[in-house]
């Protein structure tokens, strides 16, 4: 008799286990393919307008348009300067710059801070083109670069610069910038 109970509580704990593998099994095979979901599928993040439409980003690649406002607002940020705002002006940039690219750009943010530090020098950028290439992330922005001594136009010159990006994940970030030479703007003009 004791036997006959043993064996039959035997019989109901292994229907149990029995039970509770092909529940994990199912639960891991579920988890595996909703992994996979998140994984592959295109995540999109809707951005606050900045201007007359609203704005998302993918993790599948950035936009024409997001490229441009975002260039727009950088190069701005960049080229407007003044002594008084150089600490401020360079940790913002350095805050949309990307992780990788931080160093190198800090450096060459940190000798124009060294140059116009005490200086009555304030420069002022006009833009009046705009290109951007969101396969490559680069961009490039033509304006008037005004340079101020106090209240006076010292100097006012046609200027080309390239910004170039990196994205990941959905982070787009500033990884460099420079003038284009005025060689390359005369080659494409002729």
């Amino acid at each position: 008799m004791l036997h006959d109970f043993a064996h039959e509580r035997q019989q109901v704990l292994l229907r149990q286990r029995n039970r509770f593998a092909l529940m994990s099994a199912g639960l891991v095979i579920a988890l595996a393919i909703a992994g996979g979901f998140a994984v592959t599928r295109s995540r999109e993040v809707v951005l606050l307008p900045t201007l007359e439409k609203p704005l998302t980003i993918t993790s599948a690649g950035v936009s024409a348009e997001y490229l441009e406002f975002v260039t727009r607002d950088v190069a701005l940020m960049l080229l407007n300067r003044s002594p008084e705002a150089l600490d401020y002006w360079m940790q913002t940039i350095l805050t949309i710059a990307d992780p990788a690219h931080r160093g190198a750009l800090k450096a060459e943010l940190m000798k124009i801070v060294a140059e116009q530090r005490g200086s009555d020098v304030t420069q002022a950028f006009v833009i009046t083109a705009m290109r951007v290439d969101p396969d490559t992330l680069t961009s490039e922005v033509t304006g008037e670069l005004k340079t101020f001594v106090g209240q006076q136009v010292i100097a006012s010159d046609k200027r080309r610069f390239r910004l170039a990006w990196t994205y990941r994940g959905l982070r787009l970030g500033l990884a460099g910038f420079a003038q284009v030479s005025t060689d390359q703007d005369k080659e494409e003009e002729g």
